[in-house]
C-alpha cells in the first residue's frame, strides 16, 4: 500500500541523507526553517516504510514579485523506487498543499539532473545555472498560479 502523509522534519532526514547528502553526516540533512510553523513535510510510504519525502517552506525569493511564495526543498525518493511515478505523486501533493495555502508562485533550486523531471510538470527555468558547494549545479525553477 502506497500513501502520503504529513511528517516531522526529523522523519525526512534518512531519505534526504540517502538521496541528497550521500556520504555526508545526518546533520547536513537539517535545513534552516525545517521546524518553522509555516513549513510542512510530507512522506511517501510503502506500507510502513518511508520511501520519499518533500518539504515546503513559505519563503520569499527576490526573483519573484508575488507575495505568497512557497519553496519546495528536500524532494527525494529512494533510488530503488525512482522512475515509478512516486516523485510525481509527491510533487503533486506538494503543489496541492501550496495552492490550498494560496500560493502565487512555487519555486525551488533544482539539481541539474532533475530539471527534465520538473519540466514534465510544467515548471520553468528562471535565469542561469549556479553551483551549490558540495552539492552541485542547480537551476531556479518555478510555476505560477
Amino acid at each position: 500500500m502506497i500513501y502520503i502523509k504529513k511528517i516531522s522534519s526529523a522523519e525526512t532526514y534518512l531519505v534526504r541523507q540517502e538521496v541528497l547528502r550521500k556520504g555526508k553526516s545526518i546533520e547536513t540533512c537539517y535545513f534552516d526553517g525545517d521546524d518553522d510553523v509555516t513549513t510542512a513535510h510530507f512522506g511517501l510510504f510503502q506500507d510502513e516504510r518511508i520511501i520519499g519525502v518533500v518539504s515546503i517552506f513559505k519563503a520569499t525569493a527576490t526573483l519573484f514579485t508575488e507575495s505568497d511564495q512557497f519553496q519546495i526543498r528536500g524532494m527525494a525518493v529512494l533510488e530503488e523506487f525512482q522512475g515509478k511515478g512516486f516523485g510525481e505523486r509527491l510533487l503533486k501533493e506538494a503543489e496541492e498543499y501550496c495552492w490550498t495555502q494560496h500560493a502565487k508562485v512555487i519555486w525551488f533550486n533544482a539539481r541539474e539532473s532533475a530539471v527534465a523531471f520538473y519540466k514534465k510538470s510544467n515548471y520553468k527555468i528562471l535565469g542561469d545555472s549556479f553551483n551549490i558547494p558540495d552539492v552541485g549545479i542547480h537551476f531556479v525553477m518555478h510555476k505560477k498560479d
